[in-house]
């Protein structure tokens, strides 16, 4: 029997049964499996792939719809994968015109690596913006932000949704109300007895992921990763917005270094939504 080719094998959703085949795929192209954040994208979000005759998956990625379920207002593409033998063969455009497709007129946006960003921009996405991995152990030193923070308890849910929807410019609810479960931390920063910020830390392999964080001023932001590093002694790592300058090079004196850079990137829209002078680091960049 003779094997189909690549254009040929469809294009399905994924499920959260295809965890396993997604992690395999991520290790397959040289990242850490990820699992944990597999999970979360493929039950808050839509899994595409496409599945190799031979097992495992050809290649896969994610979209995070936010808005109304009806009427999505962004989509946020992540995990865009495609297996190390089936690469350079048109794969990951085929996946992506798809997803694309699917979404309509609904804007998209996605954090684009060095590799990506021709694939995207030949598909019609802009530069906007970039960001910058950080990673290492925080080292507390100097004076201390001054602004209030504590744990975070189910009565400030509702504080968080509405900051997070001001800020965000969108609605994600589905998202954020999954992250008491999702995360070890959650914490919110506050001002007299107002929630001015909230940030989460979240394992992935051996890092404590910061994301999201959202803040009222850098001072807050400061604040809340403070917080988050002295109840974890793992290393620390975010993707933080470079236009937020002081905060970068204040994680960076605090023991942070530089690990990688990618673009933002958008279709059907000029800038992203919402605030982004408030918005400092995303729950991850697969979801924007």
């Amino acid at each position: 029997m003779s094997t189909p080719s690549l254009a040929a094998l469809p294009i399905r959703r994924l499920t959260p049964r295809d965890l396993s085949a997604c992690a395999d795929l991520s290790q397959n192209r040289g990242w850490p499996r990820e699992e944990h954040k597999w999970g979360l994208l493929l039950a808050a979000g839509k899994g595409y792939g496409i599945d190799d005759p031979a097992g495992g998956l050809v290649a896969a990625c994610t979209l995070t719809s936010y808005g109304s379920p009806e009427r999505p207002e962004l989509g946020a593409i992540g995990m865009v994968l495609v297996a190390e033998r089936h690469a350079r063969r048109g794969v990951g455009r085929r996946l992506m015109r798809h997803v694309i497709g699917e979404m309509g007129t609904t804007p998209l946006t996605l954090h684009a690596t060095p590799n990506g960003r021709p694939l995207y921009e030949e598909l019609g996405f802009k530069v906007i913006g970039h960001a910058e991995m950080v990673r290492g152990h925080f080292k507390p030193r100097g004076r201390k932000p001054e602004v209030a923070t504590r744990p975070a308890t189910a009565e400030d849910l509702q504080a968080i949704l509405r900051l997070d929807t001001e800020v965000f410019g969108t609605d994600r609810t589905h998202m954020i109300t999954r992250l008491p479960a999702f995360a070890d931390q959650l914490r919110v920063a506050e001002n007299d007895g107002q929630v001015i910020g909230y940030a989460a830390a979240w394992p992935n392999m051996t890092n404590q992921v910061v994301g999201p964080l959202i803040a009222r001023d850098t001072e807050a932001a400061k604040a809340l990763i403070v917080s988050l590093a002295a109840h974890t002694d793992r290393l620390m790592r975010t993707d933080i917005d470079v236009r937020h300058e002081e905060l970068l090079a204040w994680v960076k004196e605090h023991g942070l270094a530089y690990e990688s850079g990618n673009a933002v990137m958008t279709y059907g829209i000029a800038e992203l939504p919402g605030d982004w002078t408030r918005r400092f680091a995303p729950l991850t960049v697969a979801a924007g």
